[in-house]
Order: C-alpha cells, then sequence, then structure tokens
C-alpha cells in the first residue's frame, strides 16, 4: 500500500515515520516535507503542492489514501477536491474545518449545542471592541478570527495590552483577512490539556492525552508561540476526566455537525482548560493533530497507525482499538533564532543522533541545501525522549537536545514540568 502524507512540519514528519513502520506500507510520499522526512530512506519526499496537482499524482502513483496534516489545505477544501475525484482522503471538509478556520463559527457552534466554553463576542469594529474591553476588564483573551498559525492569539493580562491587541488585528491589519474579524472572550484559569480523537463521521478514537507549552520561555514566560513542546499522557486527565470530556465536549460536538449537515471526519483536537474545580471547558478546536502533541503521541502508539488509518476512511473506527507505550514521552522544539516574531533561516543543523528506542529527533524547518541541513523555519526540531517517569523523559529528551547545535537556537528547559512528581 502506498499513502501520501500532506506537510512539511514535525507534526507531518511524525505520522510518516509511524506509518512507515507499518509492514504493510510500500511506500509512504511525503509533499513537500522537510530535510528529515529527505534524509529518511523509508520515506520519499515529493515536490509538490498544488491540491490538483497532488490529487493528479494520488491517480498516477496508485496511492491508497492521503493523510492531511497542516490546517491551511483542509480550509481551502482539499478534502472536497479528493472526494470529488473519489480518492481516500482523512482529514475534514472545507465546511467542517470552519470549527478551526473560523473562532466565531467555532463559539457560535458550541454555543448553540451547549458545550462549555467561554463567554464571547465578536467584532470587526475596532471601536466596538475597545469598549467591550473597557466594560469587561482585564485579563481577557483576543483572538484573530481566521487561521494565523498559532500566532494569532494574544492572552492579555492588563487593559492596555488588550487594547494592543486589537489595534494589531483590526487596525494595522497584522493578520490580513484572518483578522479582519476578532473573538473577545474570557480569560479562563487552570490547566490546559490536548485532547485529539480520530472521527470517521460517527465513531470517535480517543488518541493519548498530551499537554503542550505555548510560551516562548520557561515558566510560562515570553509571548505565544505555535507550541515550544510536549508531553503524553497529561496526567491531568484522569479515567473520570477522560469520561467527561468525551461525554460533555467530543460527542455532542460530533453529533451537532452531524445534526448541522456538517459531518466531521479526521482528526478533531480540542484545546481544555481544567479549572481547580475540575470542570473542563473548551478554549479552541482544532480540525488536524497538533504540534507538537503529534511528536510524543506518535512515538508512544504501538498500533499499526497505518491499519487505524484505512478504518478511519471506511467508517470503522469502532472496530479499532489502539495500543500504546506505557512509558511517558517528552518532546522538546529547538527553534530558530528570533523565533517567533522573525524567525532566522540558513543557520547549519549538526549534531543530530542516530534514532534511538528512547530518543527520536523529528524535523519541522529544515531543509537539505548541498546535502547540508539548515533552519529553514520558526521551529525547526523536536526531540522526543521516552522513560518511564516524566523526569526519565526530560532526561533523554535534554541529552539529545544538548548535543545538538545551530547558532540562535532557542528551547525550554522545563517541558513536561507539570507532570514531575
Amino acid at each position: 500500500m502506498k499513502i501520501l502524507v500532506v506537510g512539511s512540519g514535525g507534526r507531518e514528519h511524525a505520522l510518516a515515520w509511524k506509518l512507515a513502520q507499518s509492514e504493510r506500507i510500500q511506500t509512504v510520499f511525503v509533499a513537500p516535507g522537510n530535510g528529515g522526512t529527505a534524509l529518511d530512506d523509508r520515506l520519499v519526499t515529493v515536490d509538490v503542492l498544488e491540491p490538483e496537482a497532488l490529487a493528479d499524482f494520488v491517480v498516477r502513483e496508485g496511492v491508497a489514501l492521503t493523510l492531511v496534516g497542516p490546517e491551511a489545505p483542509l480550509a481551502a477544501g482539499i478534502v472536497n477536491l479528493f472526494r470529488s475525484r473519489g480518492l481516500k482522503i482523512f482529514g475534514p471538509t472545507r465546511e467542517a474545518a470552519q470549527l478551526e478556520s473560523s473562532k466565531d463559527f467555532a463559539k457560535a457552534f458550541m454555543h448553540r449545542h451547549g458545550i462549555p466554553t467561554a463567554k464571547y463576542e465578536t467584532f470587526s469594529d475596532a471601536a466596538a471592541a475597545h469598549a467591550y474591553i473597557d466594560a469587561n476588564g482585564a485579563p481577557i483573551v483576543i483572538k484573530a478570527d481566521g487561521l494565523a498559525a498559532g500566532k494569532g492569539v494574544v492572552v492579555a493580562m492588563s487593559l492596555d495590552e488588550a487594547h494592543a491587541a486589537v489595534d494589531h488585528m483590526l487596525s494595522d491589519n497584522a493578520f490580513g483577512d484572518a483578522g479582519a474579524r476578532i473573538v473577545i472572550e474570557e480569560f479562563l484559569a487552570g490547566e490546559e490539556a490536548s485532547f485529539i480523537v480520530m472521527c470517521d463521521g460517527k465513531n470517535v478514537l480517543a488518541l493519548a492525552t498530551s499537554q503542550d507549552h505555548k510560551r516562548l520561555k520557561d515558566n510560562d514566560q515570553g509571548p505565544n508561540t505555535g507550541g515550544m513542546g510536549a508531553y503524553s499522557p497529561a496526567p491531568i486527565v484522569t479515567p473520570s476526566m477522560h469520561a467527561r470530556v468525551m461525554r460533555e465536549i467530543i460527542n455532542p460536538t460530533i453529533q451537532g455537525m452531524a445534526r448541522d449537515g456538517i459531518p466531521f471526519t479526521g482528526f478533531l483536537y480540542a484545546g481544555l482548560m481544567i479549572d481547580s474545580d475540575g470542570n473542563p471547558r473548551t478554549l479552541e478546536f482544532n480540525c488536524r493533530m497538533g504540534d507538537p502533541e503529534t511528536q510524543p503521541i506518535m512515538a508512544r502508539l504501538k498500533s499499526d497507525f497505518a491499519t487505524v488509518l484505512e478504518h478511519a476512511c471506511n467508517g470503522t473506527l469502532d472496530t479499532v482499538e489502539l495500543e500504546w507505550d506505557r512509558r511517558t514521552a517528552v518532546g522538546v522544539v529547538m527553534a530558530a533564532a528570533g523565533y517567533p516574531d522573525s524567525p532566522r533561516k540558513g543557520d547549519v543543523i549538526d549534531g543530530i543522533p542516530q534514532e534511538a528506542p528512547e530518543c527520536i529527533t523529528f524535523h519541522a524547518g529544515t531543509r537539505l541545501v548541498d546535502g547540508k541541513l539548515q533552519t529553514s523555519g520558526g521551529r525547526v526540531l523536536c526531540v522526543v525522549g521516552l522513560g518511564d517517569s516524566v523526569k526519565m523523559a526530560q532526561k533523554q529528551a535534554y541529552e539529545t537536545v544538548e548535543r545538538i547545535h545551530f547558532n540562535g537556537a532557542q528551547y525550554r528547559r522545563d517541558i513536561g514540568w507539570r507532570g514531575v512528581k
């Protein structure tokens, strides 16, 4: 069987890496891939980006199914296109992907279907937004309505910061069309967790839990990023919490989408905030696997992922049980100099060790230039360590991180800190 993974990040490297382990797989294509996928002789990188050309490639190569990693092609309708040509693809349609591509759509959907989330209002007029902030005070959260590559959220701890965020998005047009409309919502306190499931339109299969670290610096300081690291499992998601999230958030979402005439297929990622009383609320939905959560999750998955994907495409996820490595996985992101605002590209990367049972390095913002590995994006690598405890997994990851070098490398030294007993 041949499979195509669409995307170029660490998430796609991890998905392709896991698929390549299946004995049923002949070839895993990655389009366009990155330096790491190019260096992996189990993977074949394909320099094709445009959806129609990808569909032509799938037909020409006899690819059995396609897995879409990032949000942009989903929001642009790649699933609609592939299905119109009778091609198997796992991901939500353009209409279903609005759960991620429009914060306003997602909030209105949650409100309509009684899914617990923060109270909110939507604005396209800056003066009205400023008045709402003055009336509600800080802390408060300002979000660009559309896709902003993980950078369209400001958790404003002061009124000045909140007003500046509104001006940045609405008046300065910082995110273009994505920020032409903003959602302002109440600040939720508590502990975050990432809850990711696979959906086939009707059945839901939960993946291992995880916890992301959004802030750039240790102790959750500095600006928000696309994610500086993650670990799995997340201790805060106890078995009873897991059952509650499925009952109150995940199942009502899948049922609500079906009722609204937009059946959901693909990965559904619910970003949760769990308050001090143990009540989960939905911060956001993503319509794909998280990055960097995918890397530790895939490192722990023991089941044949190709078989799982086939069931997902065939509507038979209810027949699947997943097997997980009992160890903890900690993924540490190494980011480029200047990330997140102005990441530098072109720095040479040295010292990445061979993959080992207790440590894997996934590539994101890398490329091969004349046989040398260089930085090509903000988040460059995600080093995943596995161990019998969070501390042991951290040790494996950080020992490897310290062996890798590129000028200006940034990384947090406390990934997984909430899980350390």
